[in-house]
């Protein structure tokens, strides 16, 4: 016990904190700039931080992906309220996702219980290069279609936006607003829809890493329930819920272009840090 008081009081411990309480709110910007769960952000953070107090690799990446979830649960509901004022969510879109997502959040909890720690970081660095690259190249004037495809190719995206998006510890937003600006949905919409998938995904994939998944126990850091941290979770949700709406109004009174090339940036290093500790 007196370790534990001693590991809390630690200057170190408390820097990582620190920035705990720092990339809740950035995702709590993000989700609601982006209509993103912010988790690109905390899963770096999170791996970090677990790092830093000697959690294994055999499991840090689990918790950083799982506990990033966690906090994506309440920012998504602050997110996707924010923007359903704003009247521009698509719920037949929705609708269609939200089953074939559930579908995918499920085979994900399946997956990241059975994947080793490096290939849960290999995804995390190939799935993030992706997504920077789609930024920096994804225009608004770019389309594949003027409308959405049929429902076939609607379902089948859905799966994979929900084991993607439980792999990494993301809400799914990113890969949801992309998609439809390509298919002639704007911005504006696109991103408001999207932030509704954080809802979709981080509730059943909470609920897996809690309840369904076997992890050494041995392993794990003191508060963590299954793969999710509660210290970290309790941390950032505050600050994630007070920012959310911070990042709607910059969404409805600024141009993206200048933030979307910033965040890709951060992005870059992300993956090349992952990259990098898979060597």
């Amino acid at each position: 016990m007196n370790e534990i008081f001693a590991l809390f009081q630690s200057p170190e411990f408390l820097l990582n904190a620190l920035m705990l309480v720092g990339a809740g709110a950035v995702s709590g910007i993000l989700a609601g700039l982006l209509g993103i769960g912010g988790g690109a952000v905390m899963v770096p953070v999170l791996y970090e931080f677990f790092g830093f107090m000697g959690i294994d690799e055999a499991v840090r990446t689990h918790i950083a992906v799982a506990t990033s979830l966690g906090v994506i649960v309440p920012t998504s509901i602050r997110s996707f309220s924010a923007h359903y004022k704003k009247g521009l969510v698509d719920f037949n879109v929705l609708k269609i996702w939200f089953i074939p997502i559930i579908i995918g959040v499920v085979a994900g909890v399946l997956l990241m219980d059975l994947a080793s720690g490096s290939l849960l970081r290999a995804i995390f660095a190939v799935q993030t290069l992706l997504i920077a690259l789609l930024m920096v190249f994804n225009r608004d004037s770019f389309q594949l279609a003027a409308d959405l495809p049929g429902k076939i190719a609607m379902i089948s995206y859905g799966v994979f936006i929900g084991i993607i998006s439980k792999l990494m510890g993301i809400g799914g937003g990113i890969l949801g607003s992309s998609f439809m600006t390509l298919f002639g949905r704007s911005i504006h919409q696109a991103v408001s829809t999207s932030a509704g998938l954080g809802l979709i995904i981080s509730i059943p994939a909470v609920l897996g890493d809690l309840f369904f998944v076997s992890p050494n126990t041995e392993l794990l850091p003191i508060g963590t329930i299954g793969y999710v941290n509660v210290l970290a979770v309790l941390l950032m949700i505050p600050v994630s819920i007070l920012c959310a709406p911070i990042g709607v109004k910059i969404a409805y009174s600024l141009p993206k272009r200048t933030l979307e090339m910033a965040f890709a940036i951060f992005l870059f290093s992300v993956a090349a840090r992952f990259f990098v500790s898979l060597f």
